[in-house]
């Protein structure tokens, strides 16, 4: 089960807090913590940044590619992938000597070029589904493959942010594994524990997605899609110990519960302890 930590445009582009990032990830049991690379003038169409001052605000969004090699060193240190979601293809060269995992995002899905030059790569390729049909889904999975995918995640996705736990439409995890017979796992916008929980337990998900911020004061958390670090950590440690708590299926006493094997009613008269262990009571 893999818990992948979305830190999307809350660093402020401040080194240390990326770096703050990688830290409370690693410490709430994530796999993986995921940056984004974008330039806000290859990411819009100039009419859009021509007419739209909130677009071009988004360039105080943009994290400086030269922390990169800093948050991947610390990820190494810290022992948890560094994921990365490039938005235009300087950024996906950029990206390769750096990054364990390539993730493209739903916005992308239908850009056949990015799509190809993160499967050439080399690098497992995570792709999120948000707003798709299932052919569109299927025709990006073809031009993964066709350039060589090193292994391919899908991620179901509702990408409304936040999205309405009754939009989750988790049973489409299944459709689309079946579909495309990849690995598919949930992108959560929910910040609903239920939902995560279901998409595990019920659908089978290895990858859970989440967006993290790590004190309410991140560009994205008052739009209401975040998880704090506490929250989304009692999460995964309840998601870890629901699966293992499923043991090896054989049918024994436990270690735990061998002291009240002989406090069981006596087969002889039906009274508890054994019989052994009263003679032995003190």
């Amino acid at each position: 089960m893999m818990f992948i930590a979305e830190v999307s445009s809350n660093h402020a582009r401040d080194l240390a807090r990326c770096l703050q990032f990688v830290d409370a990830s690693a410490d709430i049991g994530c796999a993986a913590v995921k940056f984004q690379l974008f330039r806000v003038d290859q990411l819009f169409a100039p009419e859009i940044l021509a007419k739209s001052e909130t677009h071009r605000q988004r360039k105080a969004w943009e994290l400086p590619f030269e922390f990169i090699p800093q948050i991947a060193q610390r990820c190494r240190e810290k022992g948890i992938l560094f994921c990365c979601t490039p938005f235009d293809l300087e950024a996906v060269a950029q990206l390769q000597a750096h990054v364990d995992i390539l993730k493209i995002a739903s916005y992308e899905l239908l850009w056949d070029d990015l799509l190809a030059a993160c499967a050439r790569t080399g690098k497992p390729i995570i792709l999120s589904t948000g707003m798709a049909t299932l052919d569109e889904i299927q025709a990006a999975v073809t031009t993964l493959r066709q350039n060589n995918a090193a292994g391919i995640t899908l991620l179901h996705c509702t990408s409304a942010y936040p999205t309405p736990w009754q939009e989750a439409n988790l049973a489409a995890i299944e459709t689309i594994r079946q579909a495309t017979g990849c690995d598919v796992g949930w992108s959560d916008h929910t910040v609903q524990p239920g939902v995560i929980h279901r998409a595990i337990h019920r659908w089978n998900a290895p990858v859970v997605e989440f967006h993290l911020d790590l004190d309410g004061k991140g560009e994205e958390f008052s739009a209401g899609h975040c998880w704090l670090p506490a929250q989304i950590g009692e999460v995964i440690t309840q998601v870890k110990r629901a699966l293992e708590s499923d043991g090896n299926g054989e049918k024994a006493p436990t270690p735990s519960e061998l002291p009240d094997r002989e406090w069981r009613a006596d087969p002889s008269d039906g009274l508890r302890p054994m019989k052994a262990t009263r003679s032995q009571f003190v």
